[in-house]
């Protein structure tokens, strides 16, 4: 009966951007909904953006409950291709993986159980209103 538990997972994409790079030209859309995956499988959640930045960096985010959003991990995209995924040292997950194809990322969760519901988040930089740093 356990096995056939599921987790229900939600994404939710974001850009949040008051700085003069971001004039309306940004967009994050976040294709599918809420998700149920069962207990032990691979969740992947995906996440399209558009950007007129050069060096584009996406973080993803995951929110418990009421609580706040904690970084788990961010990539930037240059000239040569992604960066290898940078994950928060308090975030240290080696189940959940930033993947990044063209203007497509995903946040593929191996065997995924009960603890990881959640909300996750999907973000271009900046992620913080008037913040145009890291």
């Amino acid at each position: 009966m356990e096995s056939a538990l599921c987790t229900l997972l939600s994404a939710l994409v974001v850009l949040l951007c008051s700085s003069p790079e971001c004039k309306g030209e940004d967009t994050v859309t976040q294709p599918e909904g809420d998700a149920s995956v069962f207990k032990g499988h691979t969740a992947t959640i995906n996440c399209t953006f558009e950007t007129t930045d050069r060096t584009p960096y996406l973080f993803w985010y995951k929110q418990e409950g009421h609580g706040v959003p904690q970084y788990m991990m961010r990539k930037m995209k240059s000239s040569s291709g992604w960066t290898k995924a940078l994950k928060s040292t308090e975030f240290d997950e080696s189940r959940f993986e930033f993947e990044a194809e063209g203007n497509s990322v995903y946040l593929q969760i191996q065997d995924v159980s009960v603890s990881d519901s959640a909300v996750y988040y999907c973000a271009l930089r900046p992620t913080v209103t008037g913040n145009t740093k890291i």
